[in-house]
């Protein structure tokens, strides 16, 4: 034994062995505004590349060698922070949030959610049947606060760990949908301005994406809420213009059902229908997203059932072409005969998905084809079906505006077809049908496929209007304030009006559009009215006093016929005799009801007295002879967000 312990120190001396400085440091690291574990965190020891990365518990072990005192923390989302090395092996550490956080990610599976948590620009995990592409689950890890991927490879067995919520097991989708930030129209002063002043209107897109939400067991964000798309979804019974004119204006007015002390008004215009055999011929460019994000159920397979059911609709004198775009665009179909229809269908039937999305070199393409086929006392339209989400080349929605109004001027619409979900730009549709003197849909089934391209042929494809514009004056010794119900991103100014060079809405065969008013009458004391001091330098405006005319607005409309460039002008006048809101129309009503979902579906800070069961009692009361169910449609979304919205507040 002495030997055995004298040839260890031998061999020691002989190698110069001596203790080692290095040390073993542990910890966990901590977000310090919740003080929940931070996992993903990256670990160095400065003056090295040396690192490692917390666990999905926030911890982590590093070994330090000599003469390294320092070690760093870095968290996108968090502040870094340099922590010095003192006499202790154990760490722990809280990291401050960053101001510029990154967007939140939320968590969807089969439990509800909060309405807080899906509004605005959203990046969401969905725990569907759906796979998500590796790719975009790892980008998520040191990028997203809370994010955690357990294994490099994202397969099967994989794994995504977030701050305070157990391990979610693989498959999972990463969605990132888009929709343009909105702020509601507040109530304005009738004594300060008393004109309103907007354009048309025809889009429906905004019902039937919230439509698709609500039937996952989601509420939808707040800038998916269009309150004017949700209620021109509907059709109204309308009495069509009588004589040549194109367009007949109806006008109601009653109690608003959220607060009995405001009237309620509502402005309709009835569009003249034209029969199809009518019609002026077609030249139609079908523009097909055929990128690797359109390959999913919903969306490619769908747009190819849409495109065939409108070339079902087209006659021996109208003329289709066919362009796609993935990678790059290109024409699959020359401008075909309308009574073609196996040429036409079979060459849809061969589509297939793949690739990148070059959508603004597919625009260009689709106008130059449209261009070299114009009719000129035709109907000359791109159809375009995407999920918007372009990637390569020309693709903000900055780009999108500049290409659409420069084609513009080829007198060539645009109608937009958005399906699927996950990564839908609805931003970038609504601009390219707002600047393309078009109308945009969202075809979540093959039932709104055919409402859209079947039922609403005529309506979609065809103008009988065009820059459509309203423009309301209101009696200030009848009105303290008024405030329109949506039509956000359509206000014009007042000059605009008579402006024969600023575009607007189009109206297509046999469409209906409705806009409704709030209003504050004059005579009573309500906060919505506004106060404002005394002006110091000019006259402050008299307080309004009966002027002895019981009118309470002014309805002028102005628009163009299709083939003109100078625009006409008619006006109605309503004076204030309200009707109770039980003997109204039960368009009336229900436009009414629809409006108000919309404002419980925003949180508006409008929505007063507002509730889920009124807008159920109301709509189902004027439900009418509903020969398609899309009320008693309507009826059951509401329902099921009341559900939601319950479930909502139970988890708070």
């Amino acid at each position: 034994m002495k030997k055995l312990l004298l040839i260890i120190l031998l061999f020691a001396g002989l190698t110069g062995f001596k203790h080692s400085n290095s040390r073993h440091i542990s910890g966990t690291v901590y977000g310090k505004d919740d003080g929940l574990p931070l996992a993903g965190v990256t670990v160095i020891i400065d003056g090295t590349s040396t690192g490692t990365q917390t666990n999905d518990k926030g911890r982590y072990s590093i070994i330090v060698p000599d003469g390294k005192q320092n070690l760093s923390f870095v968290y996108i989302g968090y502040k870094s922070a340099k922590v010095k090395l003192g006499k202790s092996e154990l760490v722990n550490i809280y990291l401050e949030p960053a101001a510029n956080t990154l967007s939140e990610v939320v968590i969807t599976g089969y439990q509800s959610q909060r309405r807080k948590d899906l509004t605005g620009s959203v990046s969401v995990i969905s725990m569907d049947k759906a796979t998500a592409s590796p790719p975009a689950l790892n980008q998520l890890q040191g990028r997203v606060a809370g994010v955690a991927i357990s294994s490099g490879s994202l397969g099967a067995a994989s794994n995504v760990k977030l701050r305070g919520i157990s391990t979610l097991p693989m498959p999972l989708r990463v969605t990132d949908e888009s929709y343009k930030g909105m702020a509601e129209n507040g109530f304005t002063n009738v004594k300060t301005s008393p004109l309103s002043t907007f354009s048309v209107d025809v889009d429906a897109a905004s019902y039937s994406n919230i439509r698709r939400f609500i039937n996952n067991g989601e509420l939808p964000p707040a800038d998916a809420v269009r309150i004017e798309e949700m209620i021109n979804y509907f059709h109204y019974n309308l009495p069509g213009p009588i004589n040549n004119d194109p367009v007949a204006i109806h006008t109601e007015l009653s109690s608003a059902p959220w607060n009995s002390k405001h009237r309620l008004l509502r402005i309709g215009l009835k569009a003249k229908t034209i029969e199809s055999k009518n019609l002026p011929p077609s030249n139609l460019v079908f523009l097909i997203d055929v990128s690797g994000s359109m390959d999913e159920p919903n969306k490619l397979p769908l747009v190819k059932a849409s495109m065939k059911m409108l070339a079902d609709q087209l006659r021996a004198k109208d003329k289709v072409a066919i362009v796609v775009y993935a990678g790059n665009a290109g024409l699959v179909l020359p401008s075909t005969s309308g009574d073609k229809k196996l040429t036409i269908k079979s060459a849809i039937d061969n589509l297939n998905a793949g690739g990148s999305t070059a959508g603004g070199e597919g625009i260009k393409l689709a106008y130059k084809i449209a261009k070299e086929n114009f009719m000129p006392k035709g109907n000359n339209r791109i159809i375009m079906a995407t999920d918007g989400d372009f990637n390569v080349g020309a693709s903000s929605d900055g780009d999108m505006e500049q290409l659409i109004t420069k084609e513009r001027a080829s007198n060539v619409a645009i109608s937009i077809m958005g399906f699927g979900m996950g990564n839908y730009k609805d931003s970038k549709m609504e601009t390219l049908a707002d600047k393309g003197n078009g109308n945009y849909a969202y075809i979540d089934n093959v039932t709104e496929a055919h409402k859209a391209l079947v039922s609403e042929f005529g309506g979609t494809l065809f103008t009988v209007a065009k820059d459509v514009k309203l423009q309301i004056e209101f009696n200030p010794a009848k009105v303290q304030a008024y405030r329109l119900l949506g039509y956000e991103d359509r206000m014009l100014n007042k000059e605009d009006f008579n402006n024969d060079k600023k575009d607007a809405g189009d109206i297509g065969s046999g469409h209906s559009v409705t806009a409704l008013y709030e209003i504050v009458p004059a005579g009573i004391k309500d906060d919505y009215a506004g106060n404002v001091d005394s002006l110091k330098y000019q006259k402050s405006i008299p307080e309004a006093t009966s002027n002895g005319n019981a009118e309470m607005v002014t309805i002028k409309f102005r628009y163009k016929e299709p083939e003109s460039a100078a625009s006409k002008m008619s006006l109605v006048t309503l004076n204030d005799s309200p009707e109770e809101l039980k003997t109204t129309s039960a368009d009336f009503r229900f436009a009414a009801a629809v409006a108000e979902f919309g404002m419980l579906l925003r949180e508006s800070e409008f929505k007063q007295r507002s509730t889920f069961a009124q807008v159920i009692s109301l709509a189902k009361g004027a439900k009418d002879k509903d020969e398609e169910g899309y009320r008693s449609e309507f009826i059951r979304l509401a329902e099921s967000a009341k559900l939601l919205v319950k479930n909502e507040l139970a988890t708070e």
